[in-house]
């Protein structure tokens, strides 16, 4: 069974591998290869992880390894640790791949770069795989780092546009400036245990043989910051959705961001050791909950809606690990890739529909959910688990880390400081008003632009049936017939990762269930929590339909004028299928109805620059970097370059002056040797007064 078991363990990350090999190689010479390289491989894989889970079952383990090479130090093995979070988290990560690489043969059937996008997904979703089923850290590092370049080229995909370009660098820099000292973390950890191998380190921290756990810790977390996009190292992640809206589905879903949160969940009775770690965890989970939700809340853009919203799902992650609580966390961790993924997936959908990011501009276009019924569905029952509304599965998981939160802060949960559970309990009932708040402003704003009076008082044609106010585009009617604006292979997808999404969270409600592939911590809500978490999240529904009212009716009695489109069209809208499909008309005359400046005031504009983080950056490190830069170049070129060249200029004056002097003439010789007789008789002559 073992022989068998670590068969299936090698074989799941590696096929994604062999396929993102096979897509490089043979990316130009056959491109009629890059789609089953693409789709049957990344099936094979996650049918590969859904049979080991079944095959280890609740409570077991797979541990084997043998040793790379050497080191003459502490060893490094090729190893595999896998157990029920490992087991699941990979059923995670193949699926959405799968329904990440089936979705983008139609959403981008006509890109060029198709073939070497595949293969960029198959090795991050191998190196997320790697992270997962790795028992040594020095391997799981090797992941780590491979997903990072693979962020790099995917987000950057788009590459002719300046968007794509900086956030790809953005997102490379960031997550880098964390990677550091989590190197540095990782060589401590490897050193105190005596070992890199994840069991080993587990039973070093158990029987209290790290010697720098707080200084561990904190470096870890460093890294952390960056891959799971916590404050402040979390500003990559909104950027990041330059790239085409597949990859957003694939790393706010399943990998990169889960990395980090999956590595302290692992690693937890490491941090465990030092309360100090514990309350920086907690402050900034914190911070990234509340924060990132205020700024979702003032966002135009419906990917940096979402992106925003992953941020602080992720804070909610990190906060139940803070309050001690990893199986909450990693609960958390799959019902979120669940729902987000289906989020961004039905988005693109519906950007591919509108041909606009806009919501705003949504709000302008009447019938956009009549045509994408598939996208308008599936994206509210997304938005209902976002918002945890029971019984949808982010209800369940949600409520599941706010009762962690509410043990820590009544001191139930041992090694955890009060305060710590505290700050996530009073965070997460705050960030919990807003993400429903946002959640459905993102609904109204985009799926309900006027009821049919107010559209009859914009356009009494469209109300008594006359011809439209506007044709978006001639051609459009045509082209939407010949390429309809929800392909089968972009449809099905989001049905598939609808079921999780609605029936998720109800396995954590039985301890013979999910809790049975962890460590047994019960997943159950409590009542309190479950009572005040759906409260507060109604309450913040409720608050954003009346503020949304009341900007209809403002946006009624507006002045008339023409509204027109934003001229911004996604990079990836021009490759997708279907084209430029925009819907039949828009309302003319009206403003959008937003609610944000109602909910928000005078915190809009700084919310939706991100509560002036990048500022903050771009004055404390890009300034100072840019102008010591500076001053290395001064000196490199004025100082360092004035040696090197004095060093030259020497030597030729001094040649300069012995060619003078050997210019073969006998009467200068004779009077050279004249002048320094005389010049030594003189010399002597001082000297000897």
């Amino acid at each position: 069974m073992n022989a068998m078991s670590a068969t299936l363990a090698v074989l799941v990350p590696l096929l994604p591998f062999l396929a993102s090999a096979g897509g490089l190689l043979t990316g130009r010479s056959a491109p009629a290869l890059a789609r089953p390289l693409a789709v049957l491989p990344t099936l094979a894989s996650a049918a590969l992880a859904i049979a080991l889970a079944v095959r280890l079952g609740p409570g077991g383990t797979l541990d084997g390894g043998t040793r790379l090479t050497p080191t003459g130090s502490v060893p490094i093995e090729l190893s595999l640790h896998v157990d029920g979070f490992a087991a699941l988290i990979a059923v995670l990560v193949g699926v959405v791949a799968c329904c990440v690489q089936v979705y983008s043969t139609s959403y981008l059937r006509e890109d060029p770069r198709y073939a070497s996008y595949a293969a960029l997904v198959s090795l991050f979703t191998a190196a997320m795989l790697l992270v997962v089923y790795s028992g040594d850290l020095i391997v799981l590092l090797v992941g780590w780092e491979v997903m990072g370049i693979c962020s790099y080229f995917l987000v950057g995909h788009h590459w002719e546009t300046e968007d794509a370009r900086a956030a790809s660098i953005k997102a490379f820099l960031v997550t880098k400036l964390g990677d550091v000292p989590f190197l540095f973390g990782l060589f401590l950890l490897g050193a105190d245990a005596g070992s890199f191998r994840i069991t080993d380190v587990l039973h070093a921290a158990a029987d209290g043989r790290l010697h720098h756990p707080t200084l561990i810790a904190l470096l870890l977390l460093c890294g952390v910051a960056g891959k799971s996009a916590q404050f402040p190292l979390h500003t990559w992640l909104p950027d990041a959705m330059a790239g085409p809206t597949p990859v957003s589905a694939l790393i706010h879903a399943a990998t990169m961001v889960a990395a980090g949160i999956y590595l302290v969940a692992r690693l937890l009775p490491v941090f465990l050791l030092s309360g100090a770690a514990l309350v920086v965890l907690a402050v900034m989970a914190a911070v990234t909950m509340v924060g990132s939700a205020v700024c979702a809340l003032a966002q135009d853009d419906i990917k940096r809606v979402l992106a925003y919203s992953t941020v602080g799902q992720l804070g909610y992650m990190a906060g139940a690990l803070a309050a001690g609580n990893r199986d909450a966390a990693v609960f958390h961790l799959i019902t979120h890739g669940a729902f987000k993924a289906l989020l961004f997936l039905s988005a693109g959908v519906v950007i591919h529909a509108a041909h606009t990011n806009s919501i705003t501009a949504m709000a302008r276009m009447p019938g956009l959910r009549t045509k994408v019924p598939d996208a308008f569905w599936t994206m509210t029952l997304g938005l209902l688990a976002l918002a945890g509304i029971p019984p949808f599965s982010g209800f369940f998981s949600k409520e599941s880390v706010l009762t962690a939160a509410e043990h820590a802060a009544t001191g139930e949960t041992h090694g955890v400081p009060e305060f710590a559970g505290w700050l996530v309990l009073v965070a997460g009932l705050v960030t919990a008003l807003l993400t429903a708040a946002y959640a459905t402003r993102l609904w109204l704003v985009a799926f309900w632009p006027r009821t049919a009076a107010d559209r009859a008082a914009a356009d009494p044609a469209e109300e008594t049936g006359g011809a439209p106010a506007r044709e978006a585009d001639p051609h459009a009617h045509a082209h939407a017939d010949a390429h309809p604006a929800e392909p089968a292979a972009m449809r099905r997808p989001l049905w598939l990762l609808a079921i999780p999404t609605i029936a998720l969270g109800v396995t954590g409600l039985r301890a013979d269930w999910l809790p049975a592939w962890f460590d047994g911590v019960s997943l159950r809500p409590s009542w309190t929590t479950a009572v005040l978490g759906t409260c507060v999240a109604l309450l913040g529904a409720a608050g954003c339909w009346l503020a949304w009212r009341r900007a209809v009716a403002g946006a009624v009695q507006a002045p008339a004028g023409t509204a027109a489109l934003p001229d911004e069209t996604p990079a990836d809208l021009a490759i997708a299928p279907g084209g430029p499909a925009l819907p039949e008309t828009e309302l003319p005359g009206l403003p959008a109805p937003d609610p944000a400046p109602l909910l928000l005031g005078p915190l809009l504009a700084p919310a939706a620059r991100g509560l002036g983080v990048d500022r903050l950056y771009d004055r404390c490190v890009v300034r100072p970097v840019t102008a010591a830069a500076s001053l290395v170049r001064f000196l490199d070129r004025e100082v360092v370059e004035g040696y090197v060249q004095g060093a030259g200029w020497l030597p030729r004056a001094l040649g300069w002056l012995t060619r003078r002097a050997q210019n073969g003439n006998p009467q200068s010789y004779v009077s050279a040797l004249l002048a320094g007789s005389v010049l030594v008789v003189l010399l002597v002559a001082v000297i000897a007064r």
